[in-house]
């Protein structure tokens, strides 16, 4: 009982017309500007919020006892979400995406799906592979968007991670034009990548990301649309120092946040998560992708991350190029890698690799092609369909896109880079974007 008390009293748990509310980004048309002020805002706009709302199967109630978890107790689950769904419904931004959902517990599951679509949401909810427990829930506003496509992309690897896809439309278009082929729609991901648990599976995470794109691609392909802006939204449990934001980046994607506050690659203010070994980071984003964006060839883009990747583990080993190939050829008395010892070596994700760093097909690494991993330089033959597409580049026309307006992270502290003591909504910060449709003039080109 005292500790049911305790629990009550959190801050965190207040009422939504709190004091707190002072926090609140956007709701409806009203935009809070970098000043901290609050102002009206006269163009159509798009919100989107991320949120890891920690699974209470993973929630530790007692450092001292790790196998206490607040999915043992109800009225503690049940209180952090029910405030949680208050905050989403006071924020009414058209696109929500949720990762940790705990989709085991049908109480819990059913509350959502209820608030939400009271409140005109359509939802979407997607469990882990192998009976993990928890997994992802998208929402879409009805006033906003009509959802034209639900997909389910399941990774299939040892971390039983998935990912969402969602086609929507406009229900009321952003944008009059006199182009009726304008297309006023957007794709959508929400995704929750791999724990980097170690170094070594910096490859993996990096592969469900090139999973995701490859879905895209296709997906884009089948259905002709060449010409939308993409979202990815969700948990990469990986920082803007790391091989998935570079790749992400390569692939013509901008992280919302970022851009908001006009921060370059380089620069990393902000934290999002205290993970469950205290350590804080930058790890929640909402990537945007517009139509007119030039992108590197998705293979080759793949590749060059997945080698620098290769490169940076070896190096920690401190081996220099030469070190590093006399490494990988192993007790071979020949100066090349076999394709066996590249396997042995490194372990993950070699197939595709080795097919990029073979480039003369003969079944092994010289020196040279070995070089060109070194120095991530990657290149593939370009097929007659490719050159078609490229003969088409200086043809232009009119898509739809976003501009992004501002986004905010809570609690707000993190945006310093500081973890608040008295927050437990949540071991992750919220993240919620606002953007403003625009034209954009693009190369028409087909995937």
């Amino acid at each position: 009982m005292v500790m049911l008390a305790s629990f009550f009293k959190d801050p965190e748990f207040a009422n939504v017309d709190s004091s707190e509310n002072e926090s609140i980004p956007f709701r409806g048309t009203i935009l809070r500007t970098k000043s901290g002020k609050f102002s009206s805002v006269s163009e159509p706009c798009v919100s989107c919020t991320t949120f890891n709302i920690l699974a209470p199967i993973y929630k530790r109630l007692d450092q001292q006892n790790q196998n206490v978890r607040e999915s043992d107790f109800r009225a503690f689950w049940l209180a952090r979400n029910e405030r949680i769904v208050d905050w989403l419904l006071y924020e009414s931004s058209s696109i929500i995406c949720l990762q940790e959902f705990w989709v085991g517990n049908e109480e819990l599951v059913q509350m959502y799906e209820q608030r939400l679509g009271a409140s005109g949401y359509d939802t979407f909810k997607l469990a882990r592979t192998n009976n993990r427990g928890d997994g992802l829930l998208t929402a879409i506003h009805k006033e906003y968007f009509r959802v034209l496509n639900y997909r389910e992309l399941l990774f299939n690897d040892f971390g039983d991670r998935v990912a969402q896809l969602l086609h929507v439309q406009s229900v009321i278009p952003f944008l009059q034009n006199n182009d009726d082929s304008m297309q006023q729609e957007i794709l959508i991901v929400n995704t929750h990548l791999l724990f980097p648990h170690d170094s070594s599976l910096s490859i993996v995470r990096l592969h469900q990301v090139y999973k995701i794109l490859q879905y895209l691609e296709t997906y884009q392909r089948e259905n002709k649309l060449s010409q939308v802006p993409v979202m990815l939204c969700g948990d990469w449990n990986g920082s803007k120092r790391g091989h998935v934001y570079k790749f992400l980046r390569s692939q013509g994607f901008v992280s919302s946040y970022d851009i908001a506050h006009e921060y370059t690659d380089s620069d990393h203010k902000w934290v999002s998560h205290r993970n469950h070994r205290g350590n804080i980071c930058g790890v929640d984003f909402i990537w945007l992708r517009n139509p007119n964006k030039s992108i590197k060839p998705l293979k080759i883009s793949w590749a060059e991350a997945a080698f620098g990747i290769i490169k940076y583990q070896l190096q920690k080993a401190s081996l220099n190029e030469k070190d590093a190939f006399d490494f990988l050829r192993a007790d071979n008395n020949g100066n090349y890698i076999t394709y066996s010892d590249f396997c042995d070596a490194l372990k993950q994700e070699m197939k595709n690799l080795w097919v990029q760093a073979d480039v003369d097909g003969n079944g092994v690494l010289d020196y040279d092609e070995f070089k060109r991993i070194w120095y991530c330089t990657c290149s593939e033959n370009i097929d007659e369909d490719s050159n078609s597409e490229d003969s088409k580049e200086g043809i232009t026309k009119e898509a739809f896109g976003f501009a992004v307006k501002n986004a905010i992270l809570f609690p707000r502290e993190v945006e310093k880079g500081i973890w608040p003591e008295n927050y437990h909504l949540s071991d992750h910060a919220r993240l919620t974007a606002l953007f403003s449709p625009v034209r954009l003039r693009c190369s028409q080109k087909s995937l």
